[in-house]
């Protein structure tokens, strides 16, 4: 909420009427992207691997 109507400057009926991706879309507009959006290396996916094993 804090994003929408603080960042956003959107009303509250405007907020309640925007769906999360049209948030995230309005977000990565105006701020831009700081997602890592490849794949991770080997190397750091065998790290997470070990950090975080699956049961």
């Amino acid at each position: 909420m804090a994003a929408g109507l603080g960042l956003l400057a959107l009303s509250p009926s405007e907020f309640w009427r925007t769906t999360p991706k049209e948030i995230d879309a309005a977000l990565r507009g105006r701020f831009g992207s700081r997602l890592q959006e490849s794949v991770p290396a080997r190397a750091e996916l065998e790290q997470l691997m070990q950090l975080y094993p699956d049961g």
